[in-house]
């Protein structure tokens, strides 16, 4: 018989999973166990449960609110206390620049020019988002590139209307033969114009690397790249580090690493049945940033600097700097008061007295919930749990007042077994047809921009296992398109949120200056990314 027509069934759990032998090799050679094929089917046909909010965290009541002197105070902390730390920043950069140009692809898709003006077309589909690229374009750090280039290939440019001028603009843009950029990583765009260069975030990155990232005059950087683009970093790299630590005099090591592939998912139909490509093969997705915490989990640092690759700002990494050293300084305080402790209770030195300063740290700096019978415990059975309490990986992530931005905010959540602590949730795990769940929601103050500090080994020295700290019962469950047909897909916890949800976390406000994400292009003509 063919193999490839033999099918093999499988009932686990009321999950049916229905596979020739030729898939169980297909999922075999791609490293993805039977068990997670399994999970993400019950995820795609039942959905993830939403979280349960139980209140927004705020300044005072899970967001800790610093000073200026406090956070200068944090900040040389950290600098007094570096020397014999290896730091390293980590950077997510896999994804291509799609939604960033989004509805600039659109507008190519949609648009006729031989039946239409550009000024028509803004008002019937109301693409104020357009009108604005259009109105600034001349701002945008790639113009002059783009300008030369659409000189070279119509030597009649300048004559041209000035909706054929726009239209050609924003055509060869996008098109692969030309610019492509919505298929090439944020990491590579132009983003900053400076009197002798253009900048990408990959040189911003670099920089500011030298300036909070280092100690003894080196500092870490790692990319998480797809495979295929891991060059055209490496190009860009080679151009400006020289320049990056003559400025900073610091020498910077920069490494990389890939999405797992044994952490892609299954995709299905709408009927929740496998999708299979043209060849019959099962089709499987990159499960989303989650997926980094396995990266995160291999490398050897004792702080590591945890930002998006979009996140960057014109050079202004004085100020940059003293926010993110200041994080630094709160994990370096809080990673000091838990080995102490931690230390103590493997030294058989800690006493009966010092667990209610114990209990009053966890409660008060780590934001965990004690027990109502702790205080009726024997001593032994309240060491056994301060310990594993204590004995996690440490976050301490900066917050911003909320602007409105989509994506993931600070709230007090409520798990399966009734456990309340701090998370970073994203709107799509929370319920809003729920009346009180959408309350909470709206009363949220405050918003995650990706800004952490992580503390990745034990009172010992020796590296946790992050894996063992995710809740991997929540996730998404996105809709996607695969050549023209709608598919679902499963995506990991993200890396901030999920992948974290077991460590032990800070919130910490700071300033809305760390924030300026460039999501769409149309960010870039915000003053953080402009020369005055």
């Amino acid at each position: 018989m063919n193999n490839t027509l033999k099918t093999q069934e499988l009932d686990l759990d009321g999950v049916d999973l229905k596979f020739s032998v030729a898939d169980h090799k297909q999922i075999e050679e791609h490293g993805i166990p039977l068990g997670n094929i399994k999970k993400q089917l019950g995820f795609l046909k039942n959905g993830v449960a939403k979280t349960n909010l139980v209140a927004p965290a705020t300044l005072g009541k899970g967001i800790v609110n610093l000073s200026e002197n406090d956070f200068q105070t944090r900040a040389l902390f950290f600098d007094a206390n570096k020397s014999n730390l290896k730091l390293l920043k980590f950077v997510p950069a896999s994804g291509a620049a799609t939604r960033m140009f989004k509805f600039l692809n659109t507008f190519l898709i949609e648009f006729n020019i031989e039946n239409e003006t550009i000024n028509a077309y803004i008002n019937r589909k109301k693409a104020t988002d357009l009108a604005v690229f259009i109105v600034g374009m001349d701002k945008f750090p790639f113009f002059e590139e783009v300008y030369t280039k659409l000189k070279e290939i119509y030597p009649n440019f300048d004559s041209l209307s000035r909706d054929y001028k726009n239209y050609y603009f924003i055509k060869i843009l996008l098109s692969p033969d030309y610019f492509d950029f919505a298929n090439k990583p944020k990491g590579i765009l132009p983003f900053h114009v400076y009197l002798n260069n253009i900048a990408t975030p990959i040189e911003e990155h670099l920089y500011e690397c030298g300036y909070y990232s280092s100690v003894n005059g080196v500092s870490n950087l790692h990319f998480t790249v797809s495979e295929g683009h891991q060059s055209q970093f490496e190009n860009i790299i080679k151009t400006v580090k020289h320049l990056v630590e003559k400025e900073t005099q610091t020498s910077v090591a920069v490494n990389y690493s890939y999405q797992n592939k044994a952490t892609d998912t299954i995709a299905v139909d709408l009927d929740n049945n496998p999708f299979r490509n043209e060849k019959g093969e099962l089709v499987f997705r990159p499960s989303g940033h989650g997926a980094l915490i396995q990266n995160l989990s291999h490398l050897d640092a004792d702080v590591i600097f945890v930002k998006n690759i979009d996140n960057v700002i014109l050079h202004n990494n004085e100020n940059i700097a003293l926010y993110k050293k200041a994080l630094a300084g709160v994990l370096l305080d809080i990673q000091h008061q838990v080995f102490n402790y931690l230390n103590q209770i493997d030294q058989g030195t800690i006493t009966d007295n010092q667990i209610p300063e114990v209990v009053h740290f966890l409660k008060e700096k780590l934001n965990t919930n004690i027990a109502l019978d702790f205080d009726t415990d024997s001593f032994e059975n309240k060491l056994k749990f301060i310990k594993k309490a204590l004995d996690k990986p440490i976050r301490v992530c900066g917050m911003v007042k909320d602007e409105n931005e989509t994506g993931g905010g600070p709230f007090w959540v409520s798990d399966e077994n009734n456990q309340v602590s701090l998370q970073i949730v994203e709107t799509a795990q929370i319920d809003l047809n729920n009346a009180s769940q959408k309350k909470i929601f709206k009363q949220s103050t405050h918003f995650n921009p990706v800004d952490l500090v992580c503390g990745i080994k034990n009172h010992k020295g020796e590296k946790f296992d992050l894996t063992q700290f995710v809740d991997h019962n929540s996730g998404f469950v996105v809709e996607k398109n695969i050549g023209g047909v709608a598919v679902k897909g499963y995506e990991l916890p993200g890396l901030w949120n999920g992948s974290m949800a077991h460590w032990l976390t800070v919130f910490v406000q700071v300033p809305l200056l760390t924030f300026n994400p460039v999501k769409t292009v149309n960010d870039l003509l915000k003053p953080a990314h402009q020369r005055d």
